[in-house]
């Protein structure tokens, strides 16, 4: 069945009580019962649709879980299985005076009878989340406590990250997922990583970027600067006459990428400070040095 809102399927508010919820899918179940309705197929998918949201919108627990999570990411926690537990098809319509044979109905529409849907086993559904990791950590990897529910319930799981990670990377955990149905296997859980931003690096792909300012005089006469990496700091050395704008190339520095034992390199962008305002002895050898052709 599509997935539907609960709340529009039954024609109430979102803040109905309990008592206007019942009263709605009453006056609905009477109209679109399959005994009245036999032989017509949309009177049959309405009916199934009701029940389903009274399955959910009559339980606490489940309706507080399809609020709280909206009806994309409670279907992901929950089967029709998971809905329809401890739901008293039988009772709710001998209540309203419709008489036996509730199961029968049930077992027609929903296929299931004793506890089980009669068609094979299902694989579960998978579940998806988004997991925030640090600049270094997704590129060292790392060990991150993940919360999330599953099948209604609160699970926390310790995850592995893969060192090399990046936004948009998924790290799938293997079985857990949904419950399968009728002996089918778990789903999936998928981590949308999102990695958040560093002060001093950017990256792309496995190759890193660093950015150090250098003095004009400096630029000019050559300089050693002591420049970061992911694990130490490295001492390199920044060539007479360099231009702004210029990347100095430190091979194997940056970062490993999943599936490669190769790693990105390290670049310094050297930028050359201009200041913005001299003393009168500054200024007198600056006019100097241009009077010097520099």
């Amino acid at each position: 069945m599509a997935q539907t809102d609960y709340y529009k399927s039954l024609g109430v508010e979102k803040t109905a009580t309990a008592d206007e919820i019942k009263k709605a899918f009453r006056k609905l179940a009477v109209k679109y019962h399959p005994d009245r309705n036999q032989g017509d197929s949309a009177a049959e998918d309405k009916f199934k649709e009701i029940n389903e949201a009274y399955a959910v919108l009559s339980d606490a627990e489940k309706r507080k879980q399809y609020d709280t999570f909206g009806s994309n990411d409670f279907h992901r926690q929950y089967s029709q299985e998971d809905i329809f537990k401890g739901f008293d098809f039988t009772g709710t319509f001998k209540d309203m005076g419709m008489g036996e044979g509730g199961d029968d109905i049930f077992s027609r529409l929903f296929g299931r009878r004793g506890g089980g849907f009669r068609r094979g086993a299902q694989r579960g559904a998978d579940l998806s989340l988004e997991l925030e990791v640090g600049f270094r950590e997704a590129a060292q990897g790392g060990e991150k406590l993940v919360a999330f529910r599953r099948n209604g319930v609160r699970e926390e799981l310790k995850v592995k990250i893969p060192a090399g990670v990046d936004t948009g990377s998924r790290v799938r955990i293997s079985g857990k997922g949904g419950d399968g149905e009728n002996g089918g296997p778990s789903g999936d859980l998928f981590l949308n990583v999102r990695v958040t931003h560093d002060p001093v690096f950017t990256r792309d792909g496995g190759d890193l970027f660093v950015e150090r300012t250098i003095r004009f005089s400096e630029a000019c006469l050559g300089v050693s600067l002591e420049v970061p990496t992911l694990e130490d700091s490295r001492r390199i050395k920044v060539p007479a006459g360099i231009q702004p704008g210029t990347k100095i190339r430190l091979k194997g520095c940056g970062i490993k990428m999943p599936g490669s034992n190769v790693k990105g390199d390290l670049y310094v962008k050297i930028a050359v400070h201009v200041p913005e305002g001299l003393n009168s002895s500054q200024k007198k050898l600056v006019e100097e040095l241009s009077k010097a052709g520099l």
